[in-house]
């Protein structure tokens, strides 16, 4: 059940011929090939282990009687079937899991795979259906200059990723044409230091968790930026902008935001739906930041898990 859960084994697509196979000439210097290429790949990613579980039995055990071997590749957000038949060798189907597990393996950037290191989960291999658009990757952000360097992915640790996992089925059991977004995930410590040296000393201190105080949830890949968008891909409107630093931004006083009107009821409506489903699926919101939301406290984090350097 774990690889299934995992993506890489989902359900079965083929069965091995039900006859025996032998090694063929030139078989030992394969294995030798592909066992290198394992010792590469184990300090990469969880996922590709459940892949080298297979390629080694697929490589060592001959199949007799009628014994049979499911197998369905899954990585990144791309899904491809190995279509196995009577005229394929174990040996063959070994290599071609071994290339698709290394390609997911090395399409991730060094601080994604750091983030793996630390157990935290892909949003984009666990959630397919949940788009990503990392803000600090880009300029379009509270600071106005891209903070990520490699990092393209979006990570989060499995306690949190559960409960997005559950946000986006309950969006979909409530609003079927909406999604769920996500603006940021789990960062690095590294990159909380230079978000906090670009507003230390300005009015935009009180929104950045100081670093040298264990900095924040999402340090601990235990908090998320999130909104939600229509079906063709717009995001509904929430009163202010993703990033903005203002009272307007906050959830503590929104009926008296409407009166005032610096948001609308509609935008307060949709304020609602976002944080009812996220509530219901195990996150805390941010009093400050309509789009945040965490996993647990800060004490409970620092106490019971690690964070990102």
């Amino acid at each position: 059940d774990s690889a299934i859960r995992s993506g890489f084994i989902e359900k079965p697509v083929a069965n091995i011929s039900d006859k025996t196979y032998t090694s063929a000439p030139g078989a030992e210097s394969i294995r030798l090939l592909i066992f290198s290429k394992l010792a590469c790949l184990a300090d990469h990613n969880i996922l590709c282990w459940t892949n080298a579980i297979f390629i080694i039995i697929l490589i060592l055990k001959q199949y007799k009687g009628t014994t049979k071997c499911r197998i369905y590749t899954n990585f990144a957000a791309y899904n491809s079937p190995l279509t196995m038949t009577k005229s394929i060798k174990p040996i063959l189907a070994a290599f071609l899991l071994m290339w698709s597990t290394a390609a997911y393996c090395q399409q991730l950037s060094q601080t994604a795979q750091k983030m793996q290191s630390l157990g935290w989960q892909n949003i984009e291999t666990e959630i397919p259906n949940m788009p990503i658009d990392l803000k600090y990757t880009t300029a379009d952000n509270f600071v106005g200059t891209v903070l990520y360097g490699d990092l393209k992915e979006a990570f989060l640790h499995p306690d949190a990723m559960r409960c997005l996992k559950k946000a986006q089925i309950l969006l979909k059991a409530e609003r079927p044409e909406y999604s769920l977004i996500v603006y940021d995930a789990g960062r690095p410590m590294s990159v909380q230091k230079k978000m906090w040296d670009k507003v230390k000393g300005t009015n935009k201190q009180k929104y950045v968790s100081n670093p040298a105080r264990g900095g924040g949830l999402h340090n601990y890949g235990l908090a998320v930026d999130i909104t939600i968008i229509d079906r063709n891909g717009i995001p509904l409107p929430m009163g202010t902008e993703f990033d903005h630093l203002g009272y307007e931004a906050g959830i503590t006083n929104e009926q008296a935001l409407v009166k005032r009107g610096k948001i609308s009821k509609k935008e307060l409506q949709n304020r609602l739906l976002l944080r009812n489903v996220m509530k219901k699926a195990g996150f805390r919101p941010l009093p400050s930041e309509w789009w945040h939301f965490n996993f647990c406290s800060r004490n409970h984090a620092k106490q019971h898990y690690k964070v990102m350097p």
